[in-house]
C-alpha cells in the first residue's frame, strides 16, 4: 500500500513538473511576440487569483495551468527595465535545475555544489576583470545588500581617524559623517545609509 501511493505521488509530481516545463517552453517561444507591456485586460485579469483559502488540497496541474493562464498574458515579454526580461536559455534552464535541487545555499555543508559555484564564478570575474588571483568576493540577493558591506569598512575607517572604535564603542554618539550624494541616487543607497548609522541631512552642493 505504501508502495502504491509512493508511486502514485512520484507519478503525480513528474507530470506537474513536465506541465510547468511545457507551459515555461511555450511562454519562452512566445516572448519575442508578444507587447511590451501587458494589455488592460490582462491585467484585469489578474483578480481573479484574489479567492478565499482553500479548504481542500488544489490539483497541483490545476494550480500550475491557472498560474499560466492568468500569470502569463500579464507578464508581458519585451520589457527589459530592471534587468526583467534578459534571461538566456543555459541561465533559465539551470535555474530550474537549481530549484529542483532545493537547497539552501547559506553553507557549504548545507549545499557543496552551491559553495563550489560560487567558488567559481567568483574566480572567473576575477579572472575577466584582470585582478589578483588571490582576491576575494563575495555574491549578495540584492542591492541593497551588495551596498551594505561595502560602506562598513570605510565607516569604520573613517571612524577610527577619530578616535572612535566601532567594535567596542558600538555607532551610538560616534562622530557624525558626511556622506555626499547627488540628486538622483537609488533609494536602496539611502537605505543602506540609514542602516549604518550615517548622519542624514539634506544638503544643496555646487
Amino acid at each position: 500500500m505504501a508502495t502504491d501511493t509512493r508511486t502514485r505521488q512520484q507519478s503525480q509530481s513528474g507530470d506537474v513538473l513536465t506541465l510547468a516545463a511545457e507551459r515555461a517552453q511555450r511562454y519562452v517561444r512566445t516572448a519575442s511576440h508578444r507587447k511590451v507591456a501587458p494589455s488592460k485586460a490582462a491585467l484585469a485579469a489578474l483578480a481573479e487569483l484574489n479567492e478565499p483559502f482553500p479548504s481542500s488540497p488544489s490539483d497541483p496541474s490545476k494550480v500550475i495551468a491557472r498560474l499560466d493562464e492568468l500569470g502569463s498574458p500579464a507578464m508581458g515579454g519585451r520589457y527589459f527595465g530592471f534587468v526583467n526580461g534578459g534571461m538566456l536559455p543555459a541561465a533559465l534552464a539551470a535555474n530550474w535545475l537549481a530549484a529542483a535541487w532545493n537547497q539552501n545555499a547559506a553553507l557549504r555543508v548545507m549545499s557543496p555544489v552551491a559553495a563550489e559555484l560560487e567558488e567559481v564564478v567568483l574566480r572567473w570575474v576575477c579572472e575577466a576583470l584582470g585582478l589578483p588571483a588571490d582576491c576575494a568576493g563575495v555574491w549578495s540577493p540584492a542591492r541593497r545588500w551588495r551596498i551594505s558591506p561595502r560602506s562598513r569598512p570605510p565607516r569604520h575607517a573613517l571612524l577610527a581617524r577619530e578616535g572612535w572604535n566601532v567594535i567596542e564603542d558600538g555607532m551610538f554618539d560616534a562622530p557624525p559623517i558626511e556622506v555626499v550624494v547627488s540628486a538622483e541616487v537609488h533609494a536602496s543607497n539611502l537605505q543602506s545609509i540609514e542602516s549604518g548609522r550615517f548622519r542624514k541631512e539634506a544638503r544643496d552642493h555646487d
